[in-house]
Parts: C-alpha cells; structure tokens; sequence
C-alpha cells in the first residue's frame, strides 16, 4: 500500500471554490508597511476592507494589520476577486464520486485548473463549488480545448500516489479524434519525435535530436475524407498529439494551432478541437484493484451550428 501524506492547507479557507492567493514581499521596496505595499501593488483593491475584515494572514493564519512593518520575506494570504469571464454553455459529467475520488467527463473548452483568463471557468472550481470538495485537485491534466476523462482526488493524502501513478505512466490513456483521412498511408502506425515548447510560446515545435515523445495511432473508421483515430501516447509531453497528427499530415479537426496558429474569440464556442480523452486504465496505488474510466461523449466530423451547442455533452 502507498504511503500517505497530508498536504499543507492554505491559511484562509475556499471561497466560492477558490483559494486565496498567496504573496511573498520582495526585498528592494521603500515602503514601511504592508499595507502600503500592497495598495501599491493593486490600488483598484479594496485593501481597507480586507484588513478591517481579518482577511490578509500571514502563513498561520494570524491576521497582519496595515500598519505591520514591511519585512522583505513576509509571505501574506488574501482573497482577491477574480475578472469577469465568458461562461463556458456546457457541463461537466461525473464519471466515479467515491473513494477519495472525482472522475469527470470533462467538455471542451473548459479549463481543468484555474490559471490565467480561465479562473471561475474551471473544472476545479465548478466541482469544488457545486459538489462542496475543498481538497479536489487534478492528479493530471487536459488541454482547455481536449475533452474526456479527468481523474481528481478529494482527499490530500491521496493526492501523491495518484500524482506520481501518473507521473510514472503507470496509466494506460486512449484518446480519439477526428482528422483527415489519407487511403494509401498505412496504420496503424508509430510517431516518436523530440518536442521542445519553449515558455511564453503558445505552440511547440518538433525539433532534431533524441525522441522524447512516442505515440501510437490507427484508424478506428473512416467516412468520406475524414476518419477517426485511436491515439495512444506513451509520453505525455505538451501539445504531443496535435503535433504528431500534424506531422502526418493529418491536422485534428477544429485544431487552432496546428499547423497555423488560430485565433478564436473568448465567446467562440464553435468548432471545437475533435480530440477526446476516451479513457484511462491503471491499478490503483491505494487498493491494487484494476480501474478503468471511460468517456461517454462523442466526436463529430462536422462543425456544429452555432445555435446548436450541445454537441459535447454525454452522448445517450
């Protein structure tokens, strides 16, 4: 059995399914106290408030005051409201709640972590605030853009060894998508290349030298001049499927960075990248048992109507 460790909790609670945000002074500013310091840093804040409401704490959780000495170090949690966003129209389908777990079945377009222009409008938020799950993390990740099957846990001592299942591809992933389809190219078929993606850069790029990335692709059926594939990734490097797709020539459907960079509007909920997280398979660090978790949503070759936006929910 795994060994079990407790994770460190914020000082401040969840607020509507979101934490606090967590700030160390830096050295080099002449400002004498932390209250000063941090009207600087965001004067459209209402500072005041949170003092007078014991809502700036210092890591035990102890109130700090406005007129506490600036101490380069000093590490202060407080609430910060997040800015507006466009709602995503489309839900998050619960695949397994039990077990120090939450399986989801998450849609396109929906963030898996909250980070960026995509807070509120994650799947970390909206089940933290609809199902009350303080402690729910991702022990992996999905593209905002990728839809299926997103593993979480709701008990912090379970947290590590599904991390690190994870980490340690200890977990069998089959994806699906939608993409040209080529009669005379053979599958299935194997990609290994070196992927670099370079911070601060929207896409990655394949580069020479030792591969890095393996991923093995066939067809599961064709129609007309589309087809859909069965992906499976042995490395999980960013942007991995996209790219190895790509450079078969085969571009995934409603895909905005492969091959040109696309830009889409904040409310352009059309399109959408037909790729799918079909399903994960593992032993479960916890109780030895074989679990699998499948995706009940389907792909569609042709772009939906914009009036008609129900295309990513559970299918049946």
């Amino acid at each position: 059995m795994a060994r079990r460790r407790t994770a460190t909790r914020p000082p401040l609670p969840l607020r509507d399914g979101l934490g606090p945000d967590r700030l160390q002074l830096p050295a080099g500013h002449p400002v004498a106290t932390v209250g000063a310091y941090l009207t600087g840093v965001a004067p459209e804040d209402d500072w005041d408030g949170r003092f007078a409401a014991g809502e700036v704490v210092d890591r035990s959780g102890a109130p700090v005051a406005a007129d506490t000495p600036y101490r380069p170090g000093l590490v202060v949690h407080f609430y910060r409201e997040p800015p507006a966003e466009t709602a995503v129209p489309f839900e998050v389908d619960v695949l397994h709640h039990g077990d120090g777990l939450l399986v989801v079945d998450k849609p396109h377009f929906l963030a898996t972590i909250p980070r960026g222009r995509h807070i509120r409008e994650s799947v970390v938020v909206r089940m933290r605030r609809a199902l009350d799950l303080p402690d729910l993390v991702p022990v992996h990740r999905l593209d905002r853009m990728t839809a299926g099957v997103l593993v979480c846990t709701t008990d912090p001592a379970l947290r590590r060894p599904y991390q690190q299942l994870f980490e340690q591809r200890g977990v069998v992933k089959e994806y699906e998508a939608v993409a040209p389809y080529v009669p005379d190219r053979t599958f299935p078929c194997t990609v290994r290349s070196r992927i670099d993606k370079r911070h601060g850069e929207p896409t990655a790029r394949e580069v020479p030298g030792e591969p890095n990335a393996h991923t093995e692709i066939d067809v599961i059926e064709a129609e007309g001049d589309h087809a859909r594939y069965r992906l499976r990734p042995v490395t999980g490097r960013t942007h991995q499927l996209r790219l190895h797709m790509a450079s078969l020539g085969l571009p995934i459907l409603g895909d905005d960075f492969y091959p040109t960079l696309r830009h889409r509007a904040p409310d352009d909920f059309t399109d959408p990248l037909r790729l799918l997280a079909r399903s994960v398979r593992y032993t479960d660090p916890i109780t030895g048992d074989l679990r699998v978790f499948t995706s009940r949503r389907t792909l569609s070759g042709e772009p939906p109507r914009p009036d008609d936006l129900d295309f990513t929910r559970p299918a049946g």
